[in-house]
């Protein structure tokens, strides 16, 4: 499983977060907030989406990031929502920058 060592985002419009081989992940604030995988946001039986886009301000930003055991992160939205949890596999196979989105055109996953 890969590991940050370092998420800085409180406040901002990105949430960055350098894993321990050195890679760094940029990811959009209003992005990661709707990637929301909670039951409030998916229906848990279909996998709809429960969130409306729409309802997400474009200025939505991480009030506060908790590590969850050595697996997961969860963020207090501006928002009000604070349920969902982003798994670090998850993060890291989804990273945007253009490195990793070469891998996937690859059919390769970010590690």
């Amino acid at each position: 499983m890969p590991m940050p060592t370092e998420i800085v985002g409180l406040l901002r419009s990105t949430v960055a977060i350098t894993w321990e081989d050195g890679h760094q992940s940029v990811y959009p604030a209003r992005a990661l907030r709707l990637r929301c995988h909670c039951a409030s946001c998916v229906e848990e039986m279909s996998g709809e989406p429960l969130l409306d886009p729409a309802k997400v301000p474009e200025t939505v930003r991480a009030r506060s990031i908790r590590v969850v055991g050595q697996y997961a992160i969860q963020i207090d939205w501006s928002d009000g929502h604070s349920t969902g949890l982003y798994n670090f596999r998850d993060l890291r196979a989804g990273c945007p920058c253009d490195a990793c989105e070469k891998l996937r055109a690859q059919g390769r996953t970010p590690e």
